[in-house]
């Protein structure tokens, strides 16, 4: 078999598991670091028993450990496409930051990956200003017009285990919003079920349907204005879009939602400052994933949600 890369039969390969990386399944472990190999390959190697580890072979839901030795065959890799380099851009702002994940206080507009034509994200930026990170990797995510607290790997066990902590509903996350209506009840739970489809145009889009999964946001009623008001939202499930079907849903669109928002509304507010979606994670409650330390973070509204905020006040 021969190397795309410059021709040469390639070699044998010794791979030793570290700590960023221990905990990942052995087949997601292989398509990580074998990019350009069709992951029909990979498993078929797997099932072989061309890789080994620590000289035996392995299920591919064998989970490696900090100082495994896995040997991988000789296999081709595809020739790279040279896509066009990530802009550095400005620094994200890390909100917290240790040897095992950091969080990045997210600007709206910026989408979280690349993908669904953007080119690159929030994951792309910060490997490109950090060439020396063994490992980032997003867990969870946002929507892209949404700003605020976003958590990021940097050791695969913290991943995993953030991974189950979010599934378990162990990570609090409370978002602020503003939206159109006076809100009345100081505490409301709402329980809609949520279902995802395709727009004829292939967008994607949520509706509250009993085909959908079973969702969960708790709302309370911040403050209020005539006509708005400001709202906390926990969410104790995490499904596409929720806080915006599930108010929507209600009668109380969110300001600047261009998906499920009153569009003529959106008009009058944009032509009143507010130019984005009234969205922001504004905070996380969580024990540390590895020393189990109770971890409070808080993000406070961007300029331009707080300058809306005080517009609206200035003329009640």
């Amino acid at each position: 078999m021969i190397d795309a890369h410059n021709g040469t039969a390639p070699a044998v390969q010794r791979v030793t598991v570290d700590d960023s990386t221990a905990g990942q399944r052995i087949d997601n472990y292989l398509l990580r670091l074998c990019k350009g190999v069709p992951k029909s390959h990979v498993y078929r190697i797997l099932r072989s028993g061309e890789v080994r580890v620590n000289g035996g072979r392995v299920a591919p839901t064998y989970r490696v450990v900090e100082g495994d030795e896995v040997r991988i065959p000789p296999i081709r890799v595809a020739q790279p496409t040279h896509s066009a380099p990530v802009p550095a851009g400005k620094a994200l702002p890390v909100v917290f930051e240790d040897d095992a994940f950091l969080v990045v206080d997210k600007p709206a507009g910026k989408a979280v990956h690349g993908g669904s034509g953007v080119s690159f994200g929030v994951i792309e930026q910060l490997r490109s200003q950090r060439p020396q990170a063994r490992m980032l990797e997003l867990a969870h995510r946002i929507d892209r017009d949404t700003s605020g607290l976003l958590i990021v790997g940097k050791k695969r066990a913290a991943l995993t285990a953030l991974h189950d902590m979010m599934r378990e509903g162990q990570i609090e996350k409370h978002y602020l919003t503003l939206v159109a209506g006076r809100w009345s009840n100081p505490l409301q739970h709402v329980k809609a079920p949520l279902y995802k489809y395709l727009t004829p145009d292939g967008e994607r889009r949520v509706r509250v349907s009993d085909e959908g999964k079973p969702s969960h946001s708790i709302v309370r009623l911040v403050r209020r204005w005539d006509g708005y008001s400001l709202l906390d939202v926990e969410l104790k499930t995490g499904r596409t879009h929720q806080i915006r079907v599930h108010l929507a849903h209600l009668g109380f669109p969110l300001c600047g939602d261009d998906k499920y928002g009153d569009f003529e509304r959106n008009k009058r507010l944009e032509a009143m400052g507010l130019k984005r979606m009234f969205l922001h994670a504004a905070k996380l409650s969580f024990a540390h994933p590895l020393t189990g330390a109770p971890l409070v973070l808080e993000s406070a509204l961007p300029q331009e949600l707080a300058s809306f905020i005080e517009r609206l006040d200035t003329n009640a």
